[in-house]
């Protein structure tokens, strides 16, 4: 790639990961290279699944979290902070690489809104972007100063959902 730009997906809406990992889909069609690290994410997720099946080598998929979703009014243990510096560093390993074309930092903007990561360690990520790579922040409460800074920003905004209902996440849908 030429050059990479900096997307931002984010806002209460449903769809912000798979957004990201329909770009790595269309990608794979070029012969396209993608990491995709997963803050705050420990489950097994079809998508990963899919991914290593489908498309082995050209996706490669990392979690640095728990197998257990981190909610609001849940404080944040040493362990989860841990996690996501390492996967931090992991991600901005990946994407200094040279190894991959469009790095995801898939729900990162999630865990600095829960102070697992700094807007300084997030803005220090971007820095460190070489020329030709496009990445992809996933997550929502964006912060203002990097939606000043990205190349593209979509809010996925919900309308209406059936978690309202007490419908809880279902296989091959939203996991």
């Amino acid at each position: 790639m030429e050059k990479g730009y900096f997307q931002i997906y984010t806002g209460n809406g449903k769809g912000k990961t798979t957004a990201a990992l329909g770009i790595a889909l269309r990608a794979m069609g070029h012969d396209f290279r993608t990491y995709i690290g997963q803050f705050m994410k420990g489950q097994i997720y079809g998508e990963i699944t899919a991914c290593r099946a489908i498309i082995p080598g050209h996706v490669t998929i990392e979690q640095y979290g728990k197998d257990t979703f981190m909610h609001v009014g849940n404080e944040p243990g040493d362990d989860d902070i841990r996690m996501a510096r390492e996967g931090l560093g992991k991600a901005e390993k990946a994407m200094i690489s040279g190894s991959y074309d469009i790095v995801v930092f898939d729900e990162i903007l999630t865990a600095h809104h829960f102070h697992l990561l700094t807007l300084e360690e997030m803005t220090e990520a971007i820095g460190l972007r070489p020329e030709g790579v496009e990445v992809i922040f996933t997550g929502r409460y964006a912060p203002r100063a990097l939606i000043e800074i990205a190349d593209l920003v979509t809010e996925m905004k919900e309308v209406k959902h059936y978690y309202q209902k007490g419908i809880e996440a279902r296989k091959g849908i939203e996991r």
